[in-house]
Parts: C-alpha cells; structure tokens; sequence
C-alpha cells in the first residue's frame, strides 16, 4: 500500500492543525496506522495510534490535545492536532501494518508501509 500525509503547514502555538493520510489500497480498514513525528535532531517519535476497530492510543505527551480518526470509506486517517506547541514541531509521518499485534502498535518496527512525511512548524 502506497501511503500519503498531507496538511502540514507554518501555524502559531495554540492553533490546530489536521494532517491526513490516503492510501492507496481500498482495503485499508484493515491496517492499523499510526503516526509518528521526528523533530530536527531527535530520533522519530510515536505519536498515536487506530486500530482497525476504531481503538485509538496517543502519547503521553500529546494526550488530549490530539486526537486520531480514521474514514474508511475514503481510505484516510486524520490526525487533529489541537492546542499545538512549538514542540510539535517535526516531519510527520504516518506508517501502516495489517500484521501488526497490539503490543507492538506504539513501535517503529510494527509498520512496514511509511508515508513520505509533511512537516507542521509551530511559532511561539
């Protein structure tokens, strides 16, 4: 499956942001997604998850003020970011498994379908 984030962009702290993510495989429900961020520097980070049955688990650090859906019918996931930080900022990526296993859904291992990145900026 081909994977496609998309929405990133330069927002001020405290404004929102959604990114997207299509595949190209009309059997996505049946892929957990995540999503994760890498900011300049720093190694790539798990930011949350959704299962296949709508389940979805996020970081500490961006536990409610993010939060992810999926529509299958559009073969997308969204990632709303809410209330953002200039720590947000990173190369956001989205990544898909159909194998993966629940204790596994948080790491970079578990995924081996990776969207190509969009980075969100966040002024102070």
């Amino acid at each position: 499956v081909q994977l496609q984030a998309s929405g990133g962009g330069l927002v001020q702290a405290g404004e929102s942001l959604t990114l997207s993510c299509a595949a190209s495989d009309v059997t996505f429900g049946r892929y957990v997604v995540a999503w994760f961020r890498q900011a300049p520097g720093k190694e790539r980070e798990f930011v949350g998850w959704i299962s296949r049955s709508f389940r979805i688990s996020l970081a500490d650090s961006v536990k409610g003020r993010f939060t992810i859906s999926r529509d299958n019918a559009k073969n997308t996931v969204y990632l709303q970011m809410n209330r953002l930080k200039p720590e947000d900022t990173a190369v956001y990526y989205c990544a898909a498994s159909q194998r993966a296993i629940l204790s596994e859904y948080a790491s970079r291992s578990a995924y081996n379908y990776w969207g190509q990145g969009t980075l969100v900026t966040v002024s102070s």
